[in-house]
């Protein structure tokens, strides 16, 4: 007596990817419920089985359902934004815009649009990383896909959280309310081990174990930070991550393109997952992931899209051939990574770095009714021979296309039938994102449209108003200026040496006393003339207005001031400026009273561009016209007791000076 089930897919060659990688041709896929009753040759399970529903699946090919292995998938709604940049850069352009944008209604709407472009491309699974995932996770349940959603930790304010305490206790609620459902696996996602500190991830992998759930994070994306890593902890990425509690629970670790063998063998004895991400990782030019390797290690490798606003697309077939082909070209070795290899990395492979695959990623009785129907009748899929065991490998990875995908089915459940989305509304999603991008145009043109704009959004400033008499003079040793620093008439409050390298951002060519960005770094130097202390900062200066007196100038400016805790590379390439001048100066400083005035006496060496003497620099705050007559004057009697010539002075900033002399 034939058994009950709810849906015959029978006709096509089914691909189980089961441990056997068993391929029938001309095969069926019996489905009850939200699971799989059957697999095997269509005339077999005809007689086993009566269906409710039967789908002739002739000339198709029926897969596991696709894993994507590691993604951000509310990042759509940013696709093709800030493109042909370098990661840290990319990333400055996009947090600060995340912190106006991302809301809940964002992310759901970012959800419906990478669904839909997901389920087009045959996936059923996804691992997810970013903000309000609980918001992800109420989408995605509605939708119909299977997910493992990381909450985002980070150490600094995120769109969802002020601290990292905050984000916690989020994360922690997410995975109380989801742990149990069908569909939905939450999970703890620390960015990536330089946006934490060691307390955050400790506390990370405590509520991971505490759960039993997976930890989502970034190791080893790029050269920069692998390095970063060992200089600033002694070690690589893995251990340190390993140090920190991570590799103690379900660990999926995104990219791993910087790692060696040693890490390899770490995240194999840990049973850590891997998501190769080649698209992400040949456009942010982060390098080409070591595949070959960690295949040969043992490590549970998947392939994942990683976000659509550094890929720009989720398309899981493009994704796999572009692993295959990696490999290759990386190892010099065209047998590594065979389609058959490469298909498995985004199912079965896919679902063991998930840690799901137990019930997904393979066409078995028991595992849940995930699966993908693929049309072969594509004239880029033509001929087709079949002497060869593995030809249908071949066929999917090599030259199949997502758009050759005809249904898709997840948990049991029809989310595409003839190429129609049936749980999302696709017209719609794109109405709203195309609304949601106009918003962000506005903002960004906004941004665009100054240094100062650029400057607060990355990193916030404190304002200060520059209102300062000053005098410059060329001298041509420094003994009179260090002996006048005995005279009675001067009382020295505060000395200091430091050797200064400053990097002048200038946005106007033809104006040089237009807003600039300086990018300082100070060396504070002790008697003994060692390095003790350094700092680094951002200035940005904005236009001068110029009063003239006599011997001097009184300028009028204000100053934003910015901590700067990135690279000189990363300010040069977000501020993309239109002239760029580095003026290097030994400077000796002293803060002295005069006839009971403050003044700060500079005395600078250039030595880059190396000037012959040095230059006596004499400036003091003022609030008035007539403050700065009377301080210009005493400017000149400081001159004199310096031994300074004020008719002499240089009314040019230094790097005009340097621009002068290029």
């Amino acid at each position: 007596m034939p058994q009950k089930v709810d849906l015959l897919l029978t006709g096509g060659t089914v691909v189980t990817m089961n441990a056997h990688f068993d391929v029938f041709v001309g095969g069926a896929v019996a489905v009850r419920d939200d699971n799989i009753a059957a697999v095997g040759p269509a005339d077999d399970i005809a007689k086993r089985y009566q269906a409710n529903e039967i789908v002739d699946c002739a000339g198709q090919v029926i897969i596991p359902g696709l894993v994507n292995a590691h993604t951000h998938i509310p990042m759509t709604l940013l696709r093709g934004l800030n493109d042909d940049l370098r990661l840290d850069v990319w990333l400055g352009y996009l947090m600060p815009l995340e912190r106006e944008f991302v809301t809940p209604d964002f992310v759901k709407l970012g959800t419906r649009v990478a669904c839909a472009e997901m389920i087009r491309s045959g996936i059923t699974s996804f691992a997810d990383m970013y903000y309000f995932e609980e918001a992800i996770a109420e989408e995605t349940a509605v939708i119909g896909m299977r997910a493992l959603l990381g909450q985002t930790i980070l150490i600094f304010p995120t769109p969802d959280s002020e601290t990292y305490e905050d984000v916690l206790i989020l994360c922690r609620r997410f995975i109380e309310r989801w742990n149990d459902h069908d569909l939905i696996q939450p999970a703890v996602s620390p960015h990536a081990w330089y946006t934490a500190t060691p307390e955050l991830l400790r506390a990370c992998a405590d509520l991971a174990r505490a759960f039993d759930v997976p930890v989502h994070t970034h190791i080893g994306e790029t050269q920069f930070e692998t390095n970063s890593c060992r200089e600033q902890h002694h070690m690589p990425t893995v251990p340190w991550n390993g140090k920190n509690g991570l590799l103690d629970t379900k660990l999926l670790a995104a990219h791993c393109v910087h790692i060696d063998k040693s890490e390899m063998f770490e995240l194999k004895k840990a049973g850590a997952g891997v998501a190769h991400c080649p698209t992400s990782n040949l456009k942010l030019a982060s390098g080409i992931a070591p595949v070959g390797e960690m295949l040969e290690v043992g490590v549970n490798l998947g392939v994942g899209t990683d976000g659509p606003a550094s890929n720009n697309d989720l398309d899981m077939f493009e994704e796999v051939r572009l692993a295959a082909l990696l490999a290759k070209t990386k190892s010099n070795d065209p047998t590594i990574l065979p389609a058959r290899q490469a298909l498995e990395l985004a199912t079965i492979g896919g679902a063991k770095a998930l840690h799901m695959d137990k019930i997904t990623g393979s066409l078995e009785p028991g595992k849940r009714a995930d699966l993908a129907i693929v049309a072969m009748d594509g004239v880029h899929n033509q001929p087709q021979f079949n002497n060869h065991a593995e030809a249908v490998y071949s066929r999917l990875v090599y030259a199949a296309k997502s758009t050759d995908v005809r249904h898709v089915i997840c948990n049991g459940r029809w989310l595409m039938r003839d190429q129609k989305l049936l749980t999302v509304d696709e017209a719609q999603a794109k109405v709203d994102a195309a609304q949601v991008a106009a918003r962000i145009d506005a903002f960004v043109l906004d941004r665009e449209s100054s240094p100062y704009n650029k400057l607060v959004l990355l990193a916030g400033v404190q304002r200060q108003e520059s209102f300062e008499i000053q005098v410059k003079v060329p001298i041509a040793d420094d003994a009179s200026v260090l002996a006048a620093m005995n005279d009675d008439q001067l009382e020295i409050v505060k000395r200091s040496h430091y050797k200064q390298y400053d990097q002048y951002f200038m946005f106007d060519r033809h104006d040089p006393d237009a807003a600039r960005l300086r990018y300082r770094e100070d060396e504070f130097v002790n008697d003994a003339g060692e390095v003790f202390q350094a700092r680094a900062r951002l200035t940005l200066i904005g236009e001068e207005d110029r009063l003239a007196f006599p011997n001097a100038v009184m300028l009028s400016r204000s100053r934003f001031l910015a901590e700067a805790d990135r690279t000189l590379r990363f300010y040069r390439e977000y501020f993309a400026p239109k002239v760029e001048v580095e003026v290097n100066k030994d400077r000796r400083r002293w803060r002295a009273l005069y006839r009971d005035t403050d003044f700060a006496i500079n005395l600078d060496k250039l030595t880059l561009p190396e000037t012959d003497g040095y230059f006596l620099e004499i400036k003091s705050r003022t609030w008035s016209r007539t403050d700065a007559e009377r301080k210009a004057n005493l400017m000149t009697e400081l001159l004199a007791l310096l031994g300074a010539d004020p008719t002499t002075a240089e009314r040019k900033e230094y790097p005009v000076l340097a621009l002068d002399n290029a």
